[in-house]
């Protein structure tokens, strides 16, 4: 089945050390693709490991109901570090179900049906997630979907102007669109969708499954623009590679959340995992680091490629290289020829995600293979 839902690549990793990856030769590749962005602080984090190993012998799995301190905590630190009044947590197991029960919450919330997304926005494969997702491949074999649900341009202010209204439940943006091809949106297309959701009572839904956790050098990517979304959803990163998604609510949306559960929410070891990840890229202050490494990664790109590519754009360490021909073929030669491992974000973007912990001399390594093979 593994084989049918991904196309395997022809290298079979056995072992992951910092932001280095292993095969089965013993072949050394540095990780620029961070598993879409799931493992910020690297492969085999000793404060991660030690979380889960402690963890592992008290206790692996008791349901929800009942209390557990590991879980506790989590949501005390998730409550803390969420920006504004964002304050109660909703943990689940993934990012596109942190983006489905977002969609619930908000339509429960507001007792409106009407979602609005935007061209290129990418939020998960369940049902509803799978509804806001833009492009058609994802969507068309599992048609019908939810209805009601409308796409707009992004970063068109005016547009978006257009089509929120009174019977708008939510609008679920990314800040930096990942997998449409490192899109970030601009201030005013920011701030607009807050006041107009505002003003029709509708929730801001506010995507940060990709850019969250310090990647963009920020701790949240909405924190560049100023804008507190009523919902926040957060995953990939936020267990270092154990999955575990988190769907984040202004007291608003708590307070009228319908009736959700999911079985494995707050799961103790991955809440351990996920809480000695968060503490760790705030006290170590990995965002900041995030900010300094990715600004020197693009300039060093900008000078060396140069009119070679179309753009080089993003945020911190969440970067997008829109390139004149198709970025699979610049991928396969960074795997092979340089021992480098990166991402494809669309036909023409090469996306480079790595973990929070990467240095110059490593930026340095991936500007230099890039400039070898991008002609």
């Amino acid at each position: 089945m593994s084989e049918f839902v991904y196309s395997e690549k022809p290298i079979e990793i056995v072992e992951g050390n910092g932001p280095y990856l292993y095969d089965d030769n013993g072949t050394e590749y540095l990780d620029m693709g961070a598993s879409y962005a799931c493992v910020p602080l690297g492969h085999g984090h000793d404060r991660v490991t030690d979380a889960i190993t402690t963890q592992l012998s008290d206790l692996t799995y008791v349901q929800g109901s009942y209390p557990v301190a590991v879980r506790s905590q989590l949501y005390e630190t998730l409550g803390h570090v969420a920006p504004g009044d964002i304050g109660k947590v909703w943990l689940c197991n993934s990012g596109t179900e942190a983006n489905e029960s977002a969609l619930k919450f908000a339509r429960a919330a507001t007792g409106d049906t009407k979602i609005i997304a935007t061209v290129q926005g990418f939020h998960g494969r369940t049902m509803g997630a799978l509804s806001a997702t833009w492009k058609e491949k994802y969507r068309d074999p599992y048609k019908p979907l939810l209805e009601n649900v409308e796409f707009v341009q992004y970063n068109d202010a005016d547009a978006m102007a257009k089509a929120v209204d009174d019977d708008t439940a939510a609008v679920i943006v990314e800040p930096i669109q990942g997998e449409g091809g490192i899109n970030p949106a601009s201030t005013n297309f920011m701030k607009m969708i807050r006041e107009l959701t505002t003003e029709a009572g509708a929730a801001l839904i506010l995507d940060e499954v990709q850019t969250g956790l310090g990647r963009t050098g920020k701790l949240w990517a909405c924190e560049h623009v100023d804008v507190v979304p009523d919902i926040l959803t957060s995953a990939k990163g936020l267990g270092n590679g154990l999955p575990i998604g988190a769907t984040m609510c202004r007291d608003w949306i708590a307070e009228e959340y319908g009736d959700h559960a999911s079985t494995f929410s707050g799961n103790p070891l991955i809440s351990a995992a996920a809480e000695a990840t968060i503490s760790t890229i705030t006290e170590e202050h990995f965002p900041v680091h995030a900010a300094e490494i990715g600004t020197y990664l693009q300039k060093q790109l900008e000078v060396e490629l140069d009119n070679r590519v179309r753009d080089i754009r993003g945020e911190g360490l969440m970067v997008g290289i829109e390139v004149k021909r198709g970025a699979n073929r610049i991928l396969q030669e960074l795997a092979m020829n340089h021992r480098i491992l990166a991402l494809p974000a669309g036909r023409t973007v090469v996306r480079l995600l790595p973990p929070l912990i990467i240095n110059k001399n490593q930026a340095d390594r991936v500007v230099d293979a890039l400039g070898e093979i991008v002609e």
